[in-house]
């Protein structure tokens, strides 16, 4: 059996290993991967190993450092998985189309419903808590990504996914006026930080805290719409200024964001994960056999990329640690 980088036993998805996990970057290699700023990031012939297949539409994926393993969802499927050095195993079923997660300070998971249109946190004792579903006395429309910040606020975005594409939520007409990213005051209290963008998506910090990464989707519903990453200044932690475009793609579109301890931006893109320096160069792709939506990294010493390629899991061992 092949050993997950980022798990301390062995792979068990059965079809995983029947197929045979050990995929070679080399057999996916772009003119990318040959930049000599990807050799600081990767090893070219780092083995991409399959941690779950056989999967609808797979995001979301978040490591948590108390359990040592990565819980994602299967939006189309309606569930959140789990793996661990145990295996993969059923999380929640049913999830709402969970999409985005992440793990705040205390360990506590924090999830995107888009069937259910809000914001949730399960509790130490599996409580579920909701932390936004209205805006102004609206449904939020379909909560998408979020983040957590240093001071325990939580940014999350909203695009119309959940509420437009079929499998991922309940058709409904939209009842707010735009698609708007948002942040939730540890008091509870929600305030609209960015309201000028066609279908906010993935969203990270950098590693200080005073930049916010959001991608801009709005090119997978209409084809001449924005396919970018902008970056906005964090100002006194609750508001945004200074938007810039900081990457575009020419096709497809960047879905979730990580950084690296470096300050490099990661993207799911059609052909794996893309990586831009701190400034915005393009340095290369960690290419997946399928379309990668999100990524996150993970693994005790945080070197570990998980990859959601479509209807897979996959991880590889980086040569930089990245933020959990």
């Amino acid at each position: 059996m092949n050993s997950d980088p980022g798990l301390d036993g062995p792979i068990l998805n059965r079809r995983a290993m029947m197929a045979g996990t050990g995929l070679s970057l080399l057999a996916f290699a772009s003119p990318a991967m040959a930049q000599p700023a990807m050799a600081d990031i990767v090893d070219p012939a780092a083995p991409l190993r399959t941690l779950y297949s056989g999967g609808r539409w797979i995001e979301g994926p978040a490591w948590d450092r108390r359990g040592n393993a990565l819980v994602f969802s299967d939006v189309k499927r309606n569930v959140m998985m789990r793996v661990d050095a145990k295996g993969v195993g059923i999380f929640r079923s049913p999830s709402n189309n969970a999409n985005g997660n992440c793990f705040d300070a205390r360990g506590r998971l924090l999830t995107c419903e888009q069937r259910t249109r809000r914001v949730v946190r399960q509790e130490a004792n599996g409580r579920i808590t909701v932390l936004a579903d209205r805006y102004r006395g609206k449904r939020l429309n379909s909560p998408n990504d979020l983040t957590v910040a240093a001071d325990g606020a939580v940014w999350f975005t909203d695009p119309i996914y959940g509420i437009t594409v079929p499998d991922e939520g309940i058709r409904a007409e939209s009842e707010q006026p735009g698609r708007f990213v948002y942040r939730i005051d540890p008091s509870g209290a929600l305030t609209m930080v960015e309201g000028d963008m066609d279908q906010p998506n993935g969203i990270v910090f950098s590693p200080d805290g005073r930049t916010l990464y959001v991608s801009e989707t709005g090119g997978a519903l209409k084809p001449d719409g924005p396919r970018e990453i902008l970056a906005f200044d964090v100002v006194e932690g609750r508001k945004l200024a200074r938007r810039r475009v900081f990457a575009r793609l020419e096709r497809g579109i960047p879905d979730g964001l990580a950084v690296d301890r470096a300050g490099r931006v990661y993207a799911g893109v059609a052909e794996g994960a893309g990586v831009w320096s701190p400034d915005g160069e393009r340095l290369g792709t960690i290419p997946t056999p399928k379309p990668c939506a999100n990524i996150a990294f993970g693994g005790r010493d945080g070197r570990t990329l998980y990859l959601c390629a479509t209807d897979s899991v996959h991880a590889i061992a980086l040569r930089t640690p990245g933020i959990l």
